[in-house]
């Protein structure tokens, strides 16, 4: 059985491997991968590992159970603590999450930037020119400091590309911790979760873990890439900058009402419920209880006492009532803080028909998904609602029609697939009663062609064939925490005729913008040379890989992926055979105007995925 490593901050990883020398740092990748059999555990939370009888490494976390200083990480050999040793246990212990560090002042912060059309025709250079440019107003500088973590970044971004994964070993994500750390100090937030994320990515893909998805390394690269490039130019948004710690201001007094609830786990261990709510006026806020402890807290933070004014609520109880909350304090995420002059009083819940549910369902999913879809990050966390019929089970997805004329196919997946939750069973047991009409409360997979991750569901008021559940779950059932029981749905044979399902295709997987995201996937596995594979033979043969994506329109794509590889493939030598330019910038920008190109197209034909031309049924792996 295996010893459980406590995790260790960015930054005193990135300093041992700092201190290796050259020749040490060749041999730390080997050292990494092997000494985590030799961890042993101790009651006190220290971890031990033996490296011969010389050496021994000690971990001994603080408080948090966190090692966060050098002084945690001891060896007893001759070098330490600049030795092979002590940087290699610590490379073997996961990340920890980055501590909050205070703000900049918003001041330093800039204008929005424009975004990418993902229609037009337009070469490497054009594009990556058009997603750093800013409004046409002058907008603020970032500061000197700002500035200089930034170029830092991107430099280390570009390099960490450049190598792929079989080259992104423990130096190379050294040096990203090392930037990700300068950029925490300077007050740049999002580019130092944006570098930690790549990071957890390399050593996953390395790994190779079953749940490691290239496509995610690929999209962490994308964010990196665009986020230190924008902010090394002098203007960003102040979104793009982030916030280092969440700042609530007063919200003055709120009434408010549970949506569900849903349970939040982390590959970083930590583990909590978020009770969605809503305000009369359609306001969104959340409450949640996350903490360490993983799956387990997962799971039995669903009961769990509400910690907010006083209320003597918990978590299952808010998501079916209500608060009233005098002197409430609210992020701008819309999370409510529990601040010592909060005062709340527990209301009556409202089902979903009445308000201030009911406008959720009250409008096509496409209207709200073309919202989401020019601002992706709010579709992280926003609720979509829609009444489905039940077709039935097609792979891993449900297949369900909404419930309009002519409405589109789409596909439900599990929010949390993991097998201990009950979202996977609970989607298994809907599918065994085709005609079954539901009302669904989800978050679309923007990544996906139509498809709904579903939290929450309920009956559909005046539907004879419906979900029949308990008076006191105030007509809905949240997915992650109850399950559905035979009692819960009506009698098979009341089922009406079913309607076959009609085929259609699938506009992203139909899309030969396929060739586009195997070379993106291909540079981010192999690096810069995989890539550059793609540029040699004749240029005939060149061209004709981009063939298809011309016939289909998509002109700029072929244009972005021919640049990509040419641009991989540009190794100018001097008169003594050395690289006359060896900075991968150039190659950098190419594969980020491809990538950032290819996620607009994409997010394009997700959006027109939901319209009513409904989409095969048969499940497409990503």
């Amino acid at each position: 059985m295996s010893t459980e490593l406590p995790p260790v901050a960015p930054e005193v990883l990135a300093e041992a491997v700092e201190n290796l020398t050259a020749r040490l740092r060749k041999k730390l990748d080997d050292a990494t991968a092997s000494c985590a059999a030799s961890a042993t555990g101790a009651a006190d939370g220290s971890v031990t590992f033996r490296f011969g009888e010389d050496a021994v490494v000690t971990l001994r976390p603080g408080p948090a159970g966190t090692v966060t200083e050098a002084g945690q990480a001891t060896c007893t050999c001759l070098l330490a603590p600049r030795c092979l040793h002590r940087a290699a246990a610590l490379g073997a212990a996961p990340l920890a999450d980055a501590a909050p560090v205070r703000a900049p002042d918003p001041a330093t912060t800039a204008e929005p930037t424009r975004p990418v059309d993902p229609t037009g025709s337009t070469d490497a250079s054009t594009l990556a020119a058009s997603t750093l440019a800013g409004s046409a107003e002058p907008a603020p500088s970032l500061t000197a400091a700002q500035l200089a973590a930034a170029a830092a970044l991107w430099r280390v971004a570009a390099e960490a590309l450049a190598a792929g994964v079989t080259a992104g070993g423990a130096v190379v994500q050294a040096e990203l911790l090392r930037a990700a750390h300068t950029a925490r100090l300077a007050g740049l937030p999002r580019a130092e979760a944006a570098a930690l994320r790549v990071v957890r990515g390399l050593r996953a893909a390395r790994e190779r873990r079953a749940a490691q998805r290239l496509g995610a390394l690929t999209g962490a690269f994308r964010e990196l890439l665009h986020t230190a490039g924008v902010l090394a130019s002098g203007s960003a948004a102040p979104a793009l900058t982030g916030t280092a710690r969440r700042a609530y201001a007063q919200g003055g007094s709120l009434q408010v009402y549970g949506l569900c609830r849903e349970p939040v786990f982390s590959a970083t261990g930590y583990g909590g419920v978020v009770t969605h709510l809503m305000a009369p006026d359609g306001a969104r806020y959340s409450v949640a209880d996350v903490r360490p402890g993983g799956l387990a807290r997962a799971r039995g933070a669903g009961s769990a006492s509400v910690a907010l004014g006083g209320a003597t609520l918990d978590h299952a109880g808010l998501a079916r009532g209500g608060l009233r909350i005098v002197g409430a304090t609210v992020s701008p995420e819309g999370r409510l803080g529990a601040g010592r002059g909060v005062r709340a009083t527990p209301l009556p819940g409202t089902p979903w028909t009445e308000q201030p549910a009911a406008p959720l369902f009250a409008r096509p999913a496409a209207e709200a998904v073309a919202e989401l879809s020019a601002d992706p990050e709010a579709a992280e966390s926003a609720l979509l609602g829609c009444d489905v019929t039940v077709v039935g089970a097609a792979g891993e997805h449900l297949l369900v029609r909404e419930a309009r004329p002519d409405g589109p196919l789409l596909r439900l997946l599990p929010a949390h697939p993991h097998p201990e939750l009950p979202h996977t069973e609970n989607l298994r047991r809907i599918s065994s009663y085709p005609g079954l009409v539901i009302r669904v409360l989800g978050r679309p997979d923007l990544d996906r062609a139509a498809t709904l991750r579903p939290v929450a569901v309920g009956p559909v008021p005046g539907a004879p064939y419906t979900l029949r559940l308990p008076d006191e779950w105030l007509g809905r059932a949240d997915l992650g925490y109850d399950r559905l029981q035979g009692m819960h749905f009506p009698p098979r044979e009341e089922a009406p005729e079913p309607v076959p399902a009609a085929e259609g295709p699938d506009p992203l997987a139909d899309s030969p913008l396929w060739r586009v995201r195997r070379l993106l996937e291909t540079g981010v596995a192999g690096g810069r040379r995989a890539v550059a594979e793609a540029a040699r033979g004749t240029e005939q043969q060149a061209s004709a890989s981009y063939v298809p994506l011309r016939r289909a329109g998509f002109t700029a794509a072929a244009d972005l992926a021919a640049a990509l590889a040419a641009e991989a493939d540009r190794r100018p030598r001097d008169a003594f055979g050395r690289l006359a330019d060896p900075s991968p910038d150039g190659y950098a920008w190419a594969w980020l105007a491809a990538a950032t190109h290819l996620a607009a197209a994409e997010r394009s034909l997700v959006a027109a995925s939901w319209s009513a031309t409904p989409i095969g049924a048969t499940p497409t792996t990503r």
